[in-house]
C-alpha cells in the first residue's frame, strides 16, 4: 500500500507540472503574456498589418471598464475603432471576445458582468461592420486575472474585454 500511495503522489506532482510548463507543448509555447492565455509563436511578425501579433501590440487587443461597469469609454471606443478597421480589412480572421472582472463581488456577479461588457464590445464592432458570424463572446468574470492582488493597480488591468484573434476558426 506505501508504494501504491508513492506512486499516486508522483503522478499528482507529474500533472501539476506539466499543467504548470508554459513550454508542454513544445518550445516556445508558452504564454504570451500575462493573461494573454495564447503564445507568441504563430501569431507572426509585429511589423506585418495582417498578422495577429500587429492585432495584439499595434492596434491593442483589450479595453478596460470603470468598477460595476460595462459602458465603452472614450479610449476603449477609439480602440474598437481600430480593431474593427483592422477585422475589416482582415476579414478571414474571427475572435473571441472574452469579458473579465476584478476579484471584488460573487462569482455570479463577476460573469455577468463580463457578460456584459463581452457583449458591450461584441456590439460596438457589430455597429461598425464587423458580422456577428465572426465574433463569440465568453465570460471569465474574475477567474482569469491579469495580476491577483487586493490592490487598485490589480483591480484597474482586471476588469477588461479581450479580443483574442483566430484564423477562420469556428463558424
Amino acid at each position: 500500500m506505501p508504494r501504491f500511495s508513492h506512486a499516486l503522489l508522483l503522478l499528482a506532482a507529474l500533472a501539476v507540472g506539466a499543467c504548470t510548463n508554459p513550454d508542454r507543448f513544445g518550445p516556445g509555447s508558452g504564454a504570451g503574456g500575462p493573461g494573454s492565455g495564447i503564445t507568441g509563436a504563430g501569431l507572426g511578425d509585429v511589423n506585418d498589418p495582417r498578422s495577429p501579433a500587429y492585432f495584439q501590440n499595434r492596434v491593442g487587443d483589450r479595453v478596460f471598464f470603470t468598477v460595476d461597469s460595462s459602458t465603452l469609454n472614450d479610449t476603449a471606443r477609439q480602440t474598437l475603432v481600430a480593431q474593427a478597421r483592422w477585422l475589416n480589412d482582415n476579414p478571414d480572421y474571427r475572435v473571441i471576445i472574452e469579458g473579465h472582472a476584478d476579484e471584488r463581488g460573487t462569482r455570479e456577479y463577476n460573469i455577468a458582468l463580463g457578460a456584459r461588457r463581452a457583449n458591450a464590445v461584441v456590439e460596438f464592432l457589430n455597429a461598425q461592420g464587423v458580422s456577428n458570424a465572426r465574433m463569440r463572446s465568453v465570460s471569465y468574470g474574475k477567474e482569469r486575472p491579469v495580476e491577483a492582488c487586493p490592490e487598485q493597480r490589480c483591480w484597474d488591468v482586471n476588469r477588461r474585454a479581450v479580443t483574442v484573434v483566430s484564423l477562420g476558426v469556428g463558424s
